[in-house]
C-alpha cells in the first residue's frame, strides 16, 4: 500500500485501541487503584513496578526510565516498528480498514505495511506447511517420526507442526501465487536466491511456527528428515534474523503459555520445540524454549515482566537440561544469569539423561510432571555439579573442591542465602563450617561490586525534570495532575484564577503555559519533547485523593496552591512595606497596605476553602 494514512484514521486508531489490553500482552499489569494499572517496565530492567498505564486516558509512563506516550508510541518502541507499521498493525487488530492519501511523501520500502506483509507471508507459509504434513505422501516419514515421539495429529495441529516439501521452490511458488514479491519472501527468510532464481529456504524438514508474544508467526524452526549423506545441512535450522524475527527476543510457546506463566508465577524453560510440546501436553502449561540460542538477558526481561518479579510478586523459573555434559554446562551458564532474577530459580534434570520429550514418551505424562516437581535450587545444582568433578574421599580432593565451590557461594548476591549454602557446602564436603565460611568470605572480597539499582539518567533533560517526591513541589504537581486527568472538575474560572506565580518549577510553569495556549491538549499537539514526556507522566500518575477525585477535592488543592502563592506575595509585600517611609511615601505606602489587607483576606478565604475539601 502506498501513500499516507489519513489523519482521521490515525486519530480513530489512537483513541480506540485498548492500551491496557495491548500493553498487557507484553507486561503483567495489576490494578493500582483510581483506574490505574502498573507492572514491570519492558524498557529497562527493574525489580519493583514503576510502569503505569491509564486506560481512560490512553497513556503509559514509566517513573523509572521516564519512557511514556500513547499506545502507538508503546508499540513503536517495544516492537521496533515505524509509525505506519504500528498504525497498520493496530488497524488489523481492530478490524478497521485504513484509507491512504495518494501522492504522499515517499517512504522507505519497509515502512509502509511491510511488517504486516511479512507476518502474513509467514502465516500463509505455516498453513502451507501444515497442509503438506497432513496430506502429502512425501511427509509420511515426518508423520511417523512425530508419532514415534508421542505426538498424534491433534497435537501437531495444536502446535502448527508442518512439513516443508523436498522440492526446490514449492513454497516460493505458492506464496508468489498469493501475491507476495520475491523481495518480501527473502526478507521474511522464507526464500533465498539459488543459481537459477529464488528457492525455498527449508526443504524436506519438519517445521514449527515460531510466534511472538502476541501470537504473530515471525519465523520457523525446522528439523531435517534426510540422512547426513543426503542432506549436509544442520539437524535444526531456524529462520535467519529478519525485521520481525529476533531470536534473542523470542521464546517458543510463549504466546500460548504467557497467561499461565502470569497466573501460576512459574516458567519452565526447556531446550527444544518437541520438549515444549511434550511439557504442555503433559499439563506443564508454563513451558517455553529458546529458539536456537542460549537463554540470555533479553529472555530474562521477558519472563520477569510476566512473573512480576519483584518483592511483592514472587515466582519461580525452572530450567530443564539434558543430563549430559552439555546440559550441565547450560545449567551453569544459567547460574551466572540467575543473579538477575529475584524470583526463585531451579533446575530439573532427569537422572537417566532423558529430555522432556523422551521422558514423556517412555514413562508418561506423570513422570514429566514429577521431574518438574523434583526440581532443586539452581544454586544447589551448580555447587553440586562442581563438587562432582572432585574426589571427596581424599583430603586433597576436598581442599580442591572447597577452593572451586566457595567462589560459587560467594557469587550469590542475596546475602541472606550465603550462610545457608555455606552450611550446606560444609556438609557436602564433610568440613567444618568455619573453614568454609572463611573461604566464602575470601571469595566475596574478590567479587566485583555490582549495583542492583537503576543507573541514574545523565541526559540534559534529567536536570529539567522535577523530582516527583520533592515535598515543596508536591502540591503543584497534584494540581497539574488533576487538571490533566479530571479537566471537567475545573469549572468556571477555577483554573484561570490561579496566580501566575503559583507554579515555581520551570517545567511546571512551562506545562501550565502549554495548557493555557492549547485548547485541545494531547501528546500529539505538544511539540516540545520534554513537555510531552511530562504531560504523559502526569496523565498516568495516580492522584492522591482517596478514591475517585471529586470536585471538592480539586477545589481544595487549587485553593491550597493559591493560598501558598498568595502567602509568598504577602511576604514580599511586607518586606516592601518595611522599606517604605509612610510619611515620605504616603500614597505608595497606603496603596501597598490596602493590597496587603486584600491579600490577607483572600488568603484566609482560600485557607478555609482548602480545609473544607480535604
Amino acid at each position: 500500500m502506498s501513500g499516507r494514512i489519513r489523519d482521521e484514521d490515525v486519530a480513530y486508531i489512537r483513541d480506540r485501541a485498548p492500551i491496557d489490553e495491548i500493553v498487557g500482552e507484553y507486561v503483567q499489569l495489576k490494578s493500582a487503584g483510581g483506574g490505574q494499572k502498573k507492572g514491570l517496565c519492558p524498557f529497562h530492567d527493574e525489580k519493583s513496578p514503576s510502569f503505569h498505564v491509564t486506560p481512560s486516558k490512553g497513556y503509559f509512563h514509566c517513573f523509572g526510565c521516564q519512557t511514556g506516550g500513547d499506545v502507538i508510541a508503546f508499540l513503536m518502541k517495544i516492537d521496533h516498528l515505524t509509525f505506519t507499521e504500528t498504525i497498520e498493525r493496530l488497524a488489523d487488530r481492530m478490524g478497521y480498514t485504513l484509507r491512504y492519501d495518494e501522492g504522499g511523501p515517499s517512504t522507505p520500502a519497509f515502512s509502509a505495511g511491510a511488517r504486516s506483509r511479512l507476518i502474513a507471508a509467514n502465516t500463509e507459509a505455516a498453513r502451507f506447511y501444515q497442509e503438506q504434513l497432513n496430506t502429502s505422501p512425501d511427509a509420511a516419514h515426518g508423520r511417523d517420526l512425530l508419532t514415534k515421539r508421542g505426538f498424534d495429529k491433534e497435537a501437531c495441529m495444536k502446535f502448527g507442526v508442518g512439513f516443508a516439501p523436498d522440492e526446490w521452490d514449492a513454497l516460493t511458488k505458492h506464496l508468489r501465487a498469493q501475491g507476495y514479491s520475491i523481495d518480501e519472501l527473502e526478507t521474511a527468510g522464507l526464500s533465498k536466491m539459488g543459481q537459477r532464481g529464488p528457492i525455498d529456504r527449508f526443504r524436506n524438514r519438519l517445521t514449527w511456527p515460531i510466534r511472538d508474544i502476541s501470537g504473530d508467526v515471525v519465523g520457523f524452526g525446522c528439523r531435517k528428515l534426510a540422512s547426513d549423506e543426503e542432506d549436509q545441512g544442520p539437524k535444526y535450522l531456524n529462520t535467519p534474523e529478519t525485521p520481525v524475527y529476533k531470536k534473542s527476543q523470542v521464546l517458543y510457546g510463549l504466546d500460548a503459555a504467557k497467561k499461565e506463566i502470569a497466573k501460576k508465577r512459574q516458567a519452565v524453560i526447556v531446550e527444544g520445540y518437541t520438549d515444549v510440546m511434550a511439557a504442555q501436553l503433559a499439563g506443564i502449561t508454563t513451558a517455553v524454549a529458546t529458539c536456537g540460542t542460549a537463554f540470555g538477558a533479553d529472555h530474562i526481561r521477558i519472563l520477569r515482566r510476566l512473573l512480576m518479579d519483584d518483592d511483592s510478586f514472587r515466582g519461580e523459573v525452572i530450567f530443564t537440561f539434558d543430563g549430559d555434559a552439555a546440559g550441565q554446562k547450560a545449567a551453569l551458564r544459567a547460574f551466572s544469569e540467575d543473579q538477575k532474577f529475584v524470583t526463585q530459580t531451579f533446575v530439573a534434570v532427569e537422572p537417566d539423561g532423558l529430555d522432556p520429550c523422551d521422558l514423556r514418551q517412555q514413562k508418561g505424562d506423570l513422570a514429566l510432571r514429577d521431574l518438574i516437581a523434583r526440581r532443586v535450587p539452581l544454586f544447589e545444582f551448580a555447587i553440586r555439579a562442581e563438587l562432582a568433578h572432585h574426589k571427596l574421599d581424599s583430603a586433597e580432593g576436598r581442599v580442591n573442591a572447597l577452593n572451586a565451590a566457595a567462589p560459587l557461594v560467594a557469587q550469590i548476591r542475596d546475602k541472606s542465602l550465603r550462610p545457608e549454602y555455606t552450611r550446606l557446602l560444609a556438609g557436602w564436603l564433610g568440613t567444618e563450617v568455619e573453614i568454609v565460611s572463611k573461604a566464602v568470605a575470601q571469595g566475596v572480597k574478590s567479587q566485583p561490586k555490582v549495583s542492583e539499582s537503576i543507573e541514574p539518567t545523565t541526559d540534559e533533560n534529567s536536570n529539567w525534570r522535577p523530582d516527583p517526591n520533592e515535598a515543596r513541589l508536591i502540591l503543584e504537581r497534584e494540581v497539574l495532575k488533576a487538571r490533566l486527568q479530571e479537566a471537567s472538575l475545573f469549572t468556571g474560572t477555577l483554573w484561570s484564577d490561579i496566580e501566575p506565580g503559583a507554579f515555581t518549577h520551570p517545567a511546571y510553569k512551562e506545562l501550565r503555559k502549554t495548557i493555557d495556549e492549547t485548547p485541545t491538549l494531547s501528546a500529539e499537539t505538544i511539540s516540545d519533547e520534554r513537555i510531552k514526556t511530562l504531560f504523559t507522566e502526569l496523565t498516568v500518575e495516580p492522584i492522591r485523593a482517596d478514591g475517585k477525585p471529586s470536585a471538592a477535592y480539586v477545589e481544595s488543592i487549587v485553593a491550597r496552591l493559591r493560598e501558598v502563592a498568595i502567602s509568598r506575595s504577602i511576604a514580599e509585600l511586607k518586606s516592601s512595606l518595611q522599606r517604605l517611609n509612610p510619611v515620605e511615601n504616603e500614597i505608595e505606602y497606603n496603596a501597598a497596605f490596602a493590597q496587603l489587607v486584600a491579600l490577607e483576606n483572600a488568603r484566609r478565604n482560600l485557607h478555609d476553602l482548602a480545609l473544607g475539601g480535604l
